[in-house]
């Protein structure tokens, strides 16, 4: 498919989430950007945090995982249904009941000042590397796919840097004025888009195969690569325990604690349709991601049967058969969309709610008047996004696939000491010395670093896996106790 031809398809898809921003941007306030006047109809919100959640990452990555990891992933996706409803009956009803903007502002009342700006802290690192690892990966896939392959008015290659710098400013120009209001209905959108391209894509590879339904279910379930369970023993990294309860502790903190995914909650009319939200999408994850697995597999069984070999980086799997002319061009058109909605359905969000926390949080509201609320949002939005540009040319120069993915991974140890935080917040009533909070929210993370790197020799070959994070959270507890001090009684 000729690369001007991707470029109108994105461009026409740009031009309809402007439609949106349009409608939604009207009558827009500060409230409407924070938390969307607390209007979002509940099952729209459910919607758009599909996509939210799965990003360009899972689009591209997990149907490459199988061939490696067969559906062991599913293990953690039964986890997540445990962390969901810790969010929803534990971490929700707090939140409404505060009346949060920012759900950071949960540790002041708690905690303190220290405490605050730390976890704030925790999430504007964890997530400006997060969102930018995200976009890199979606925009070195177009670079490679369409840009570097652009020929028009004389134009022979289009330079990435351009390409990062034109695909911020068009998600900063939807979404600088209305905010979430606009993004739980732009991600809707794109997360309908992104599955519309995963199912486009299954049903054209097994029209290919010659399978009807049924035949597809079973020649699934009935290939090597559709293990789900591993209990091997708790030496292994995909064992089902050390799998589950890291997805249950992983949606804690990384929906429940973060900022993110939590605005598009608090934008929901009350407790109960933010509740009824989180149920729907966490019943909805777990079909959802058995396609992209099940996908996967046929895209194994389809590079096999024509003599296909797979690629020695399984994430390439599904980018190179949908665009590589292999498959009918629809596939191409619906991958690239599918592609971009699946990033931007998190990148936008993830803007918005980084300028949130650093106003809300680092900055401060407090007695601004609305019109000084949002001249300081808009420059905050633009700076985000003017950083998340940075930080993915810093990821391009390094070139480091090896360097990049160790740094992304490391963004996941700053949710650690964000669980320690609020555990020690819900399940104990001890006052802490609040000026040692950011050295343990450092130092805990640094010991499991060392712990993890070494902990096949020091525990008996024990390979540490993704419950690292609930390690961190527990050393960060223990830091906390070691500061505290009950809480004096009050005699009648």
């Amino acid at each position: 498919m000729q690369p001007i031809v991707i470029l109108l398809i994105i461009l026409v898809y740009f031009g309809v989430l402007m439609l949106i921003s349009q409608v939604t941007s009207r009558a827009a306030n500060n409230q409407s950007f924070f938390i969307g006047n607390r209007q979002s109809p509940w099952y729209i919100v459910a919607i758009g945090m599909i996509g939210a959640s799965l990003s360009g990452v899972t689009f591209i990555s997990v149907p490459g995982w199988v061939v490696t990891s067969k559906f062991f992933y599913l293990q953690m996706v039964f986890g997540y249904l445990l962390g969901y409803m810790v969010i929803v009956f534990v971490l929700l009803p707090v939140y409404y009941r505060m009346k949060l903007t920012s759900i950071y502002t949960y540790l002041e009342n708690r905690f303190g000042t220290y405490s605050y700006k730390t976890g704030a802290g925790l999430f504007l690192v964890s997530r400006l590397i997060g969102a930018s690892f995200r976009l890199f990966l979606v925009a070195n896939v177009l670079q490679l796919a369409v840009f570097d392959h652009f020929n028009f008015f004389g134009i022979e290659k289009i330079p990435f840097v351009f390409t990062v710098i034109v695909t911020l400013l068009l998600i900063w120009v939807y979404t600088f004025r209305a905010g979430i209001k606009t993004i739980v209905w732009t991600d809707t959108l794109q997360t309908l888009f992104m599955l519309a391209a995963v199912v486009l894509t299954i049903v054209m590879i097994t029209k290919s195969l010659g399978l009807n339904f049924s035949q597809t279910v079973q020649t699934i379930s009935e290939s090597n690569y559709s293990k789900i369970f591993d209990f091997s023993g708790w030496r292994s990294e995909s064992y089902f325990w050390k799998h589950f309860l890291s997805g249950a502790f992983i949606t804690i903190v990384m929906t429940g604690l973060d900022q993110d995914m939590m605005q598009k909650n608090l934008s929901c009319r009350n407790l109960k349709d933010a509740q009824k939200n989180m149920l729907t999408y966490s019943i909805a994850f777990v079909p959802v991601n058995l396609v992209f697995m099940s996908l996967g597999v046929l895209l194994v069984i389809f590079s096999q049967q024509n003599g296909l070999n797979i690629p020695a980086r399984t994430d390439n799997l599904f980018p190179d058969l949908a665009t590589g002319g292999i498959l009918p061009s629809v596939v191409a058109i619906f991958f690239i969309l599918g592609l971009i909605a699946a990033a931007y359905s998190s990148a936008d969000s993830a803007l918005t709610a980084l300028t949130t926390s650093f106003l809300v949080d680092i900055v401060g509201i407090k007695g601004k008047k609305d019109n000084e609320i949002r001249k300081d949002r808009i420059l905050i939005h633009l700076a985000m996004s003017v950083i998340i540009a940075l930080i993915i040319l810093a990821f391009k120069a390094l070139n480091n696939e090896s360097v990049v993915s160790a740094l992304f991974k490391a963004a996941g140890y700053t949710y650690g000491p964000l669980l320690g935080l609020y555990a020690f917040g819900f399940y104990t009533k001890r006052l802490i010395n609040e000026k040692w909070v950011p050295a343990i929210a450092v130092l805990a993370p640094l010991i499991m670093l060392v712990l993890n790197k070494y902990s096949e020799f020091l525990f008996d070959g024990y390979k540490m896996g993704f419950e690292v994070l609930i390690y961190n959270g527990f050393l960060t507890f223990l830091g906390l106790w070691s500061v505290s001090r009950r809480k004096p009684q009050v005699l009648a």
